[in-house]
């Protein structure tokens, strides 16, 4: 029985150590959720491994029992040996305690064996669905959940998840057997003062339950709560640049200090209710087991019971102490490890990005394998998370970029350009209308082949903690070398890499800030054109770069853009000027489309955008 209390108790330790970080503020569970009902989502991972968790609950069982044989070994001791003064029997009846505690601890030693590999292969596999999920769930998705949220999920969640399955899931059942058959041999050893241990299970059955809910309701929130801490702290630290230049330390400690203060409030609240719920449960034991002590040494100072079975009783309800009082901690734990699978299947249950075909096109339409460039047919787009009765921000956009030709688009801030770029390799999904690609519906186009005719440049550039060439070569193929790798960086002017102490080998750290804006926008400019794609979507990519970087930069990609369908969100009069035509994006629609001088001429907004952006632009020079 000392090693199970051993074993569980470093598992709580461990879990209050390491409570659970996450979801992206959701409302509290609500209050009929079942946490039997959540933790039995995790059996399709469990049965792989079932035969080894069972086998792994026997073993743990069997070393309960053990447990359980000391008192009938001491009650042979006291009323054999030690009433007839046997000092050789004693010395028998201590070896057969050691061996017994041997046993008992070598039992639980193999069920840690069991169990460790298996469960460790259970949490990668959740770890693994998760992380499979998220790469598959739509922009629209990511747009509303904090990555700190989504963190925490993948590591901490799954970690309460893993050690449910280690200790609560088996000693619930190992220390209900244990209460069972102790409580049996209670009964046998005298059946009076066993029915007297008997009397605390009434009050405590609706005690757990009440315990039960309102931990599981704070349980939640604490989660939650820390869940907005971390993602305060990862913000903190990606922006500390910003933080420090505006001299908000201060400030974010402030709100810091303000959400701490929360989660301190909230995680009082689960002391209270545990310090609660073990006062309870071990002060209705202990009140048993010393009216049993009365009452037994009164019978055995009448003759009516031997002093053997009165130790053998006390030392069955004494071992039966941590079984009863360990039950508040498992039900914690259990509903913490059910938050956390609460908050797992958030994620898992969201709809992922799919390829259903769209329906068949109208005769009129452009035959599928022909050269028709990319075309925008009544194209309209509203954010699912839009108000209802709100605009939609693109309404109607009809827009044909021939084959090999480059469009520039143009539109005052917030117009929806950038969101119109987004559409092409379905980053969002259209609310009306179609895009085509040489006549072929994107939504009938596998995701992985229109994304591997469709490369794209953000203007905010993304680079990973990895090297340079892994950052550039991400944008092609598993064929693309290191010729490949030199054309593009050439093309977006990176000759910066070559400074580099280890040159495109450089590592470039988190988010690449270890460069500056212009130099992450070069090449991210390089991984879109890496893979020589059909179709190219660039989201204003000069616009960090000096204005002789952009010239030379723009010389080298005019000779790109010759075999390439691109479409270009421009600003400056010099990004509009590598387009062979010009789109003016007004209102939700396409308003205006011709030459760059022919627009200057006939089109006041577009006269008004390019003069505003002409004085800019001689402003930075």
């Amino acid at each position: 029985m000392f090693g199970a209390y051993r074993e569980t108790r470093w598992a709580l330790s461990v879990a209050e150590r390491n409570l659970a970080a996450v979801t992206a503020e959701l409302p509290d569970s609500p209050q009929g959720r079942s946490a039997a009902r959540t933790l039995s989502r995790l059996w399709p991972y469990v049965r792989p491994v079932r035969a080894r968790l069972a086998t792994a609950a026997v073993v743990a069982v069997l070393a309960s029992c053990v447990g359980l044989v000391v008192p009938l070994v001491l009650k042979a001791i006291v009323d054999g040996p030690v009433a007839g003064h046997d000092p050789g029997g004693v010395w028998l009846g201590a070896l057969g305690l050691l061996l017994l505690g041997i046993a008992e601890a070598a039992l639980f030693g193999f069920r840690r064996w069991l169990v460790a590999r298996p469960l460790a292969g259970v949490e990668a596999e959740l770890r693994r669905d998760l992380f499979g999920r998220l790469q598959r769930l739509p922009t629209s998705f990511h747009d509303r959940w904090a990555s700190g949220q989504l963190l925490s999920r993948a590591t901490t969640d799954l970690m309460m998840l893993r050690m449910f399955l280690a200790f609560p899931l088996t000693f619930l059942l190992v220390n209900g057997v244990t209460i069972v058959v102790g409580v049996a041999m209670l009964v046998i050893q005298n059946w009076g003062l066993g029915l007297l241990l008997l009397v605390p299970v009434a009050p405590l059955v609706p005690i757990c339950t009440y315990f039960e809910r309102r931990y599981s309701t704070a349980a939640r929130q604490a989660q939650d709560q820390i869940g907005d801490v971390t993602t305060l702290v990862e913000e903190s630290v990606l922006g500390i640049r910003v933080v420090k230049g505006f001299g908000r330390h201060r400030s974010q400690a402030r709100v810091f200090r303000a959400r701490a203060k929360e989660l301190r409030a909230t995680e009082l609240r689960k002391a209270h209710l545990l310090a609660w719920i073990w006062g309870v449960i071990t002060t209705l034991p202990e009140l048993a087991i010393v009216t049993a002590l009365v009452l037994g040494t009164i019978r055995v100072a009448d003759g009516d019971l031997s002093a053997g079975t009165l130790v053998a009783f006390l030392s069955t309800a004494l071992a039966l102490r941590w079984p009863v009082e360990s039950i508040g901690f498992l039900l914690a734990m259990c509903q913490e490890a059910a938050a956390a699978a609460e908050r797992y299947f958030e994620v898992m249950d969201e709809r992922p990005e799919e390829d259903v075909p769209a329906p068949a096109p109208a005769a009129e339409a452009v035959a599928r394998g022909t050269r028709d460039g990319l075309r925008f047919s009544g194209v309209g787009f509203r954010f699912p998370d839009a108000p209802p009765g709100a605009p939609a921000l693109l309404d109607g956009v009809d827009l044909h970029v021939r084959p090999g030709e480059t469009v520039a688009l143009v539109g005052a801030t917030g117009c929806g350009k950038t969101t119109l770029t987004h559409l092409v390799p379905r980053l969002y999904e259209l609310s009306a209308g179609r895009i085509t690609l040489d006549g072929e519906d994107i939504t009938a186009m596998p995701r992985e082949r229109l994304r591997s005719l469709v490369a794209v440049a953000f203007e905010e550039p993304t680079l990973f903690s990895a090297s340079i060439a892994e950052n550039v070569l991400m944008g092609a193929g598993a064929e693309a070398g290191t010729e490949d790798l030199a054309r593009a960086l050439d093309v977006a002017q990176a000759g910066f890499v070559k400074d580099l102490p280890h040159a495109e080998h450089t590592e470039v750290g988190e988010q690449g800030l270890s460069l500056s804006g212009g130099q992450r926008q070069r090449l991210a400019l390089a991984r879109a054109v890496v893979g020589s794609p059909p179709f190219l979507v660039l989201d204003d990519p000069l616009s960090a770069l000096d204005v002789a970087t952009e010239a030379a930069v723009e010389a080298a990609l005019r000779r790109v853009l010759e075999g390439t369908t691109a479409l270009v969100v421009a600003h400056r009069p010099s990004t509009v000027q590598l387009a062979d035509r010009v789109a003016l994006l007004s209102g939700g629609r396409i308003t205006a489309v011709g030459t760059h001088h022919q627009l200057l001429r006939e089109n006041a907004e577009y006269a008004w955008l390019m003069s505003g952006a002409e004085r800019a632009l001689e402003g930075q020079a």
